[in-house]
């Protein structure tokens, strides 16, 4: 179908008042912020931040290692970052999530518009996507939460997402090559899905003749993100790529990698979605527009069954299946479904109030009764859950302490907000530690902290030697990492369970004096131990202790 041709679904007839579309984008951006405004710093924000501030400021965190291997995200980094100049690594978290937020509410009240062109629908529709995202994702993908690279990213998808339902294959295909720039995976994937779509959409697609502006622009735009992905790895060795890739999808982020550790608690309620779609997605009319964007939603399922496909490969070579499985096969689908579900959804109920009118009634208190319900889930969360807590578990605890609160306000204390970025006992001990290195070391001293630390650069704003959560993307990085994490945390047992020492205090003083000399450690924060390692107490409190390991440094303050 040509790009100036649309049906009464891409068109209608009336739109809305300028008004009314921005309070419209108004409710979905309160049901962004209802969804991602946990405290900062969210999981992500301290590597993805970090990295920007460390693009504009090289003496932020000088020596960190992390923030010295190889940079993927640069358009990111370089569109963002440059107002860690001005702003607080705080303030620039939050500007960048209402900054992303905004944008998100606009296109996806754009998106919501073009499949079902109802006034007042975005927000709901919204709400479902979120719900169905968070609770029925199988690999852990996100959309709405902290600022990060693929938050933009996500924008100028549903932008392009709107554009293909129109018919507009060129905008289309330009937008998905801008989204690739910020997050080649992310857009990467998106462009593939669009591709499938215009190979089944028979005598309805554009001759490819008629694409090249499209083609060519997406692929200009996608550029500054797709180079700096082809080159992470040159002149690196073909071994440690291998090496890399069997580390990288097996040992670090096999929760989204490899389908086989992915948990079943995850599994079965995505399984419960993909039969949801059998139904939902055949239940709009044979629209155009909305058939492209059912085709969509199926070629995304298509991509993560090729990935469960090539995730066989690894019983028979798991050098192989590495290679191929870091590429996130599942990443769309866990987008993709819900927002296929939503939209086609929301916009089926909608039609059924002039056929069907009890059908209308029954559904729409339905969907209005879930998204209301995920929305005060969210709210119960925030205020109730004990620390951690995971946005995509059901917490009854955190709904029986709100129960008891409503019961005997005032009696029942609400529990204190901390960021979800770190697993650590006591954090309000781990925020002091952190503030006591930020006001009494050196710039660019190096600590050696937990392993399953997150925040000390965000906090400290000081160096680290190494964590777990902060994995270099290039081949070389990865394997540095890795014999890192094995030398600082490693206990040598074969035992899963007893794999990492649950303290840097158990390796005992001499390793952490080696440790210290051969990485140039300055100081050591670790839990306090019963009795105390023979090093040099640089500060302590009832939970942690800083341990100075170089004295010059510590007397060049």
């Amino acid at each position: 179908m040509p790009d100036n041709v649309a049906t009464t679904m891409d068109r209608p007839q009336t739109s809305p008042r300028g008004w009314k579309i921005a309070a419209e984008i108004a409710l979905v951006f309160a049901v962004f912020c209802v969804q991602g405004a946990w405290p900062v710093p969210e999981v992500n924000e301290p590597n993805y931040l970090g990295k920007a501030i460390h693009f504009w400021n090289p003496a932020w965190a000088p020596h960190d290692f992390f923030l010295q291997t190889a940079d993927t995200h640069w358009v990111f980094y370089f569109t963002f970052g440059w107002l860690s100049r001005w702003l607080s690594p705080t303030a620039l978290a939050w500007f960048g999530r209402l900054l992303t937020w905004g944008l998100m509410a606009w296109a996806w009240r754009r998106l919501s518009f073009a499949v079902a062109p109802q006034r007042w629908l975005a927000p709901l529709t919204a709400a479902l996507f979120l719900a169905m995202i968070q609770h029925g994702n199988m690999a852990g993908e996100w959309v709405v939460g902290g600022v990060e690279a693929k938050g933009f990213a996500f924008v100028l998808v549903f932008l392009a997402l709107e554009s293909l339902v129109g018919g507009r294959w060129n905008r289309t295909l330009a937008l998905l090559g801008a989204a690739s720039a910020f997050h080649v995976l992310v857009g990467g994937w998106a462009t593939v899905a669009a591709g499938i779509v215009w190979i089944l959409s028979g005598r309805e697609r554009p001759p490819l003749r008629s694409l090249w502006p499209g083609l060519l622009g997406g692929l200009i735009f996608s550029l500054p993100g797709l180079i700096p992905a082809l080159l992470l790895n040159r002149g690196t060795p073909a071994e440690m790529i291998r090496q890399a890739n069997e580390l990288y999808v097996y040992w670090r982020l096999p929760h989204h990698l490899d389908v086989w550790k992915f948990p079943l608690e995850q599994l079965v309620p995505f399984e419960f979605l993909c039969l949801l779609w059998l139904v939902v997605g055949r239940a709009r009319p044979d629209e155009p527009g909305v058939r492209r964007l059912r085709m969509f939603v199926v070629a995304a399922l298509a991509i993560s069954l090729t990935g469960i496909t090539l995730s066989l490969l690894s019983f028979w070579d798991r050098t192989i299946a590495a290679s191929v499985l870091r590429f996130y096969w599942f990443r769309l689908a866990d987008f993709a479904l819900p927002l296929g579900l939503s939209l086609l959804g929301a916009g089926w109920i909608v039609q059924q109030r002039t056929l069907r009118p009890a059908v209308f009634r029954w559904a729409m208190t339905a969907a209005v009764a879930l998204a209301g319900f995920h929305l005060t889930d969210c709210v119960v969360m925030r205020l109730f859950s004990q620390p951690p807590h995971l946005d995509r578990t059901f917490d009854f605890d955190a709904w029986a302490t709100a129960g008891k609160w409503i019961a005997h306000p005032g009696k029942t204390p609400i529990f204190p907000r901390d960021s979800r970025a770190d697993r650590l006992p006591d954090y309000a001990a781990w925020l002091d530690a952190c503030d006591w290195a930020a006001h009494n070391t050196p710039p660019d001293a190096t600590f050696l902290t937990p392993r399953m630390s997150q925040t000390f650069k965000w906090y400290a704003q000081r160096s680290e030697a190494g964590d777990w959560k902060e994995v270099p993307q290039d081949a070389r990085g990865l394997v540095e990492w890795w014999r890192r994490m094995q030398d600082f945390h490693a206990t040598g047992s074969p035992i899963p369970r007893e794999r990492w020492f649950d303290s840097l205090d158990l390796a005992g003083a001499p390793r952490l004096r080696r440790l210290a000399v051969q990485y140039k450690i300055d100081y050591i924060l670790t839990t306090v131990s019963d009795p105390p390692l023979p090093l040099p107490v640089a500060y302590t409190n009832k939970t942690y202790v800083i341990y100075r390991m170089n004295d010059k440094k510590a007397n060049g303050k």
